[in-house]
């Protein structure tokens, strides 16, 4: 009878440990997304990656916070203020904040919080985005002063980056990094973490103490997905209500089939390849802009690629280059008259028949890199040019880029702001290895540091597109595309905004009743 009792016990055990612990399927209360890759980490400062920033920043909340927009908007601060000369913003705070396990917090906590991103000790992946921060100051308890080096109008988008979100320093200071452990995890934002099953699923529940109130959607439930077939696949069975990607070879078949689901959005992203300026031929922008001339964007975005991506003849994306794209005028010329003078410009750098213009294409291990890298070299080769495909893997191609081992190579950026300098900084001499082409014309620079310095937005930007224009004249690198995000979402889900950040905070998520 004993014996009995006992094996009651351990099946009525074995058959619990078998059931889920907590149902990980959308349901009334419940908003399933799935992520391109598992959490790193759960320190907003010590993380870097895509998918554990989107975690922290539903924890997390800063002085400011992004919109379903990717719009900066007052966060845990009710306004701002900002000085004449753009060096100086005061941000007021809420009244009566407090952590999610009820501890109170005021101003002082953001010096803290500074101090902590800059420490040796953190080794923060952000702390560079934060360098044009002079000083953080608490004059009171509801004021926190800020000190720039320069006038940054995209400080609210960047004081959102959850790397500068309210920490629960209180925590950190009496257990140290084990404060990521905690269950559930002390919390600024609207979510906490309650449960985490590493590469199954991340359950964040609503914050009680969250200045906000309730949380629209009582639990948001994070599950990475690595391929992103088989999001899709989840995706369509109903087993997730978002899908952060989907494979390009079905975007096609997606849009006829589930229009309403799928997303293929601009992205802050420019895909281009890097000319070497400092050695021939490429130190000649007769031969830059010849080559330039020659490639159909058009084609190669519609055909090659065929995502929904968007020609590009200039670097910035549109959204942040203004009303006045810096499209050099011969883009809009027939191909036979761009062809024309093409082969006049190489003709005029010395090159023909006689002596054929030949090099090196180089780029990283990817299907899509080959297809563009072959559509160029077929449509070089009316002019006579002659170029090979060097493929290698992702290191030691942007080791031979730092090293200048290359002639004309793949690269591209994704900017970590919306701002047009996150761009535009990248191709300044003093940018260093960064700077993969090696470009270096003084007026470029010169006008760009005169944008950053400017504090009024309308100048600045006027002087953004001014040094955009130099650079595309000289051509040092070769725009092809902007980059697209590619996105599934649910017909019950409500509040998805299109943006080019491609920021969905889980907050500004609903359930269609």
């Amino acid at each position: 009878m004993r014996n009995l009792a006992l094996l009651s016990i351990i099946l009525m055990l074995l058959s619990c440990a078998s059931e889920p612990a907590i149902d990980t399927v959308p349901g009334p209360t419940q908003i399933v997304r799935l992520s391109d890759s598992e959490i790193k980490g759960l320190d907003p400062q010590k993380i870097s990656d895509l998918s554990s920033l989107r975690v922290a920043a539903d924890q997390f909340e800063g002085l400011t916070r992004l919109d379903a927009k990717g719009n900066a908007e007052p966060g845990l601060a009710s306004k701002w203020q900002i000085s004449h000369d753009g060096l100086t913003w005061t941000f007021a705070l809420r009244r009566n904040l407090r952590f999610s396990d009820g501890t109170n917090f005021d101003a002082s906590l953001f010096p803290a919080l500074l101090q902590r991103l800059r420490a040796p000790d953190t080794a923060a992946a952000a702390k560079a985005l934060f360098g044009n921060i002079m000083a953080m100051a608490a004059p009171d308890t509801n004021r926190v002063v800020v000190t720039l080096a320069s006038p940054d109008p995209s400080l609210p988008a960047l004081l959102a980056h959850p790397a500068m979100a309210a920490l629960p320093l209180h925590r950190i200071r009496d257990i140290g990094d084990k404060w990521t452990s905690d269950r559930p995890m002390i919390a600024s934002g609207p979510y906490r973490l309650t449960e985490w099953k590493l590469n199954d699923h991340a359950r964040l529940e609503r914050n009680p103490a969250w200045h906000g109130g309730g949380a629209p959607t009582a639990t948001i439930i994070w599950k990475p997905m690595d391929d992103s077939l088989s999001a899709m696949r989840l995706f369509l069975s109903g087993g997730a209500d978002i899908a952060a990607d989907y494979p390009a070879s079905r975007h096609q078949w997606l849009k006829e089939k589930h229009p309403t689901a799928a997303h293929s959005v601009p992205y802050l992203g420019s895909y281009y390849f890097a000319f070497n300026t400092r050695a021939p031929p490429f130190d000649d922008r007769r031969v830059r802009t010849a080559l330039s001339m020659a490639v159909e964007r058009e084609w190669i975005a519609d055909k090659v690629i065929g995502i929904g991506n968007i020609p590009a003849w200039e670097l910035l994306p549109p959204g942040l280059a203004g009303e006045k794209p810096a499209k050099p005028a011969w883009a809009d010329w027939p191909r036979e008259k761009r062809l024309q003078e093409a082969s006049a410009l190489l003709d005029a750098a010395g090159f023909g028949p006689d002596n054929p213009l030949r090099f090196e294409i180089r780029f990283n291990s990817s299907a899509e890199h080959r297809r563009v890298s072959v559509a160029m070299a077929a449509m070089w080769k009316p002019l006579g040019v002659e170029a090979s495909l060097f493929n290698s893997e992702a290191a030691l191609h942007f080791a031979a880029l730092r090293q200048h081992d290359f002639a004309l190579s793949r690269s591209g950026w994704i900017a970590d702001l919306p701002t047009p300098e996150n761009f535009l900084l990248v191709h300044q001499q003093a940018n260093g290895g960064g700077n993969y082409s090696g470009y270096d014309n003084p007026d470029y620079d010169r006008i760009l540091a005169q944008a950053i310095a400017e504090p009024d937005p309308r100048q600045r930007q006027k002087l953004m597109r001014d040094a955009e224009a130099i650079l595309i004249a000289d051509m040092p690198i070769l725009p092809l595309y902007f980059y697209v995000t590619r996105s599934l979402v649910a017909p019950r889900i409500a509040g998805w905004e299109d943006n080019i950040s491609n920021v969905h905070p889980s907050r500004t998520l609903l359930i269609r009743p």
